[in-house]
């Protein structure tokens, strides 16, 4: 192969987030090697503004929730031999399957199995360290390497024998927004009316379930005599159950909708109540003390049972300690909620224990270069290069 040949990497990526590690890895590759990259596979917007013609939009895969999966699944058994089948035809030098893995994982065993020598690696560990741990083995077979965004991941797989993983960074590591935020954090100088950020989540079941409980826990602490303001940073599907869900709040909110304007949010910021889930991350790495809640539908809490790791908050998992106090089910209660705003919002020793512990989680995450790059010198040494 003559080292003019452009690269041809075939990629499979859902969610959006996905979408953007497929394009930082895009970039890195093209930058690393000094060669073209072509694109080939399923992606969203974002890769085809890298030049992917994607077989069909991401969008499609991006499922949540039992019930559509279930009601989608003739659709996405078609689109899963769809994808694999051009993708053999396409003969990448490499394909990166990214997130999704209830459709991507399919889709990387029918490559395998139709054309042994590509190589075929994941991006975003699946987390069998938290449920169905049996999935760590069966992807070996099919998956040389998986490129983990988590540090404790490559451990985890080691300890349930799955593939070979490689720690390459989390992209909000390396955020400006996130640094911009952070940077704040440290040199502000906290008086007078203090900040509350309230994120309810980003899925609609989920905001709804969660807002009474918050908006209670904001009364009760204006009733308790606090003067503050209340920040709620929400996306735009979701933006006007938000508001409406806030109308009869007593500290009425400000909406934050952009990623400047969040960010800055995060920078000014006392303490959070926040729905479990990545946000908790965001808010640890931007030095921000926070509960973290959850109250999930009735099929969620049935699957809870399976889940096998000590802890639903990334940031606790990162360093092996509880930094983040979680609330389940029928104990996300305002009363209690308030109470533990107020120690954390104070300069008391909570705050500063918490504090201490997502500077913890900040180091833990910290690599030497961008996860990109990271990443693409994992997919050239898997080709060979």
């Amino acid at each position: 192969m003559t080292s003019e040949r452009p690269l041809r990497i075939a990629m499979v990526a859902g969610e959006e987030s996905g979408d953007l590690l497929g394009v930082d890895l895009a970039e890195s590759l093209r930058r690393i090697t000094g060669r073209p990259v072509e694109l080939c596979g399923v992606g969203g917007r974002h890769l085809r503004e890298a030049g992917m013609e994607p077989l069909f939009d991401g969008s499609e895969i991006a499922l949540m929730g039992i019930t559509a999966v279930v009601k989608e699944l003739p659709k996405l058994i078609r689109r899963i031999n769809q994808t694999a089948a051009h993708i053999v035809a396409a003969r990448p030098d490499c394909l990166v399957t990214i997130d999704s893995p209830d459709f991507a994982l399919r889709v990387a065993k029918k490559v395998r199995e139709a054309d042994p020598k590509i190589p075929i690696i994941h991006y975003v560990c699946p987390s069998v360290w938290a449920w169905r741990p049996g999935r760590a083995p069966s992807m070996k077979p099919y998956i040389d390497e998986i490129l983990c965004v988590l540090p404790f991941e490559p451990e985890a797989l080691r300890t349930l024998d799955g593939p070979q993983g490689t720690y390459v960074g989390h992209r909000l590591a390396a955020n400006p927004g996130v640094a911009q935020a952070a940077q704040m954090q440290t040199e502000r100088i906290r008086e007078g009316r203090r900040t509350l950020l309230v994120l309810p989540g980003s899925r609609r079941s989920e905001v709804r379930r969660l807002l009474r409980p918050f908006g209670e826990t904001v009364g009760i602490l204006a009733k308790r005599g606090h003067d503050f303001e209340v920040v709620v940073p929400t996306v735009p599907h979701v933006a006007q159950i938000v508001r409406d869900g806030c109308l009869e709040w007593p500290v009425w909110p400000r909406f934050v909708e952009s990623a400047e304007e969040k960010w800055q949010a995060f920078g000014e910021a006392d303490a959070a109540l926040a729905a479990s889930g990545t946000v908790l991350l965001e808010l640890a790495l931007s030095r921000v003390p926070m509960i973290s809640c959850y109250r999930p539908d009735w099929m969620a809490s049935q699957l809870m049972r399976f889940v096998t790791t000590w802890s639903a908050a990334l940031p606790n998992l990162i360093v092996d300690w509880p930094v983040v106090p979680e609330f389940y089910n029928d104990f996300v209660r305002p009363e209690y909620l308030a109470r533990l705003i107020e120690q954390l919002w104070a300069d008391t020793p909570a705050r500063i224990a918490q504090i201490d512990g997502l500077l913890h989680v900040a180091r833990r995450m910290k690599m030497p270069k961008p996860p990109g790059d990271l990443a693409a010198e994992v997919v050239l040494r898997r080709m060979g290069r």
